[in-house]
């Protein structure tokens, strides 16, 4: 199984829920403090919605494609790396309510993409050290630039 991932971080988690329950005809797969998961199969998509601060504008956080198995991120890494996209891999990271194996790589607007499996439930929103975050917040940073894996094309410094 596969699908793409949108993850939306918005300012009123409980009006977003109410609005793509209506949008999908579903309600949320997941829901934790601050966080909701929709796990769509018609469209094939895992929609993610992060709580940001009251206010602002709903903005893009990151993009992904959800595999079934860490097998398929290896490969999807090798892949990546083959293709001469700078990578950064996680293994056993938890993040949005999940413990995960992944690999990240920018497009060429700077937008975080991830390929990644979830392995398991967790109990905390975590936070992955994705270097390569469009905000350098929430649940996909925690890592400092000057921690960023140095390769070629890899716009992780920003």
């Amino acid at each position: 199984m596969s699908r793409a991932q949108l993850a939306l971080r918005v300012s009123d988690l409980e009006a977003s829920i109410t609005f793509y329950s209506k949008l999908f005809g579903a309600g949320p797969a997941k829901r934790r403090e601050g966080y909701a998961n929709f796990a769509l199969t018609e469209p094939p998509l895992k929609l993610v919605l992060i709580e940001g601060a009251p206010g602002e504008e709903t903005r893009l956080d990151h993009l992904g494609v959800e595999v079934g198995s860490t097998d398929q991120v290896r490969a999807a890494a090798t892949r990546l790396k083959n293709a001469g996209l700078a990578t950064f891999e996680e293994n056993d990271t938890s993040c949005c309510y999940a413990l995960q194996d992944k690999v990240w790589v920018h497009g060429p607007g700077q937008e975080p993409w991830e390929v990644y499996v979830v392995k398991a439930d967790a109990g905390t929103l975590g936070g992955s050290a994705n270097p390569q975050s469009a905000t350098g917040d929430g649940c996909c940073a925690g890592r400092s630039t000057e921690e960023a894996p140095a390769a070629a094309g890899c716009a992780c410094g920003r």
